[in-house]
């Protein structure tokens, strides 16, 4: 039999969410080719409006709006560490789901969380041969300035921008087309493999925490 699983996707800007929808599609399903049943995965985002909202605020209302437009019975959130570690970042959600919890049915309450070490483009940072391509480039890490591991880098949205910078001083003045970091999420979200990503600590996390759904709507 198989069945089919709504997933809101609730993530800090449009960017993040052009770089995680197809990301979170594709672990969705290589975590669960190990269930029970069949299952056909569609992710949707949750778009609300944030204006004078904190986190919890939003919570809510991402999976309000998730139930009642998509009928989602997953919301994955996503919010950056922005520190070296996660600590902060999941007691921020783990507070705003007791809160969740204490909410009518019209709310979905299986939460899932994303929660990249400083910022996602760490994550944008796990292929950096998928990177380079994307760029453009056939200059080296230390060239570029990505040769150290993703996760420690405090800054890797700034990191990859300066790379881009350095890749296009190579190339003559009328190829220079002006390339920003805006336009390589979508693809390089699109291509980086499942196994590339796995070498990352959080998102190793990530995917438990699908294990951990699937067991709760025993699918596992």
């Amino acid at each position: 039999m198989t069945v089919q699983l709504f997933i809101g996707l609730y993530s800090e800007g449009t960017t993040d969410f052009r770089f995680l929808e197809s990301i979170v599609e594709r672990t969705f399903w290589d975590v669960g080719m190990d269930c029970n049943t069949t299952i056909e995965i569609f992710v949707h985002q949750i778009k609300i409006n944030k204006t004078g909202l904190d986190f919890t605020e939003q919570l809510l209302a991402a999976a309000k709006k998730g139930t009642d437009d998509f009928g989602i019975s997953v919301l994955c959130v996503h919010t950056d560490s922005d520190a070296t570690k996660d600590t902060l970042a999941f007691a921020k959600i783990n507070n705003a789901i007791k809160t969740l919890h204490a909410q009518g049915d019209d709310f979905c309450k299986l939460v899932t969380a994303i929660v990249p070490i400083q910022m996602i483009e760490s994550w944008m940072l796990a292929d950096k041969e998928l990177l380079k391509s994307e760029i453009g480039t056939e200059k080296t890490d230390n060239d570029l300035g990505i040769s150290r591991t993703p996760e420690s880098i405090a800054d890797p949205k700034t990191v990859i921008e300066n790379a881009i910078k350095i890749a296009r001083e190579e190339l003559p003045k009328r190829r220079r087309r002006e390339l920003t970091i805006g336009e390589l999420y979508s693809p390089i979200g699109s291509k980086i493999s499942i196994e590339s990503l796995s070498r990352l600590s959080s998102f190793q996390k990530f995917k438990t925490a699908i294990t951990d759904t699937f067991k709760q709507l025993n699918y596992l």
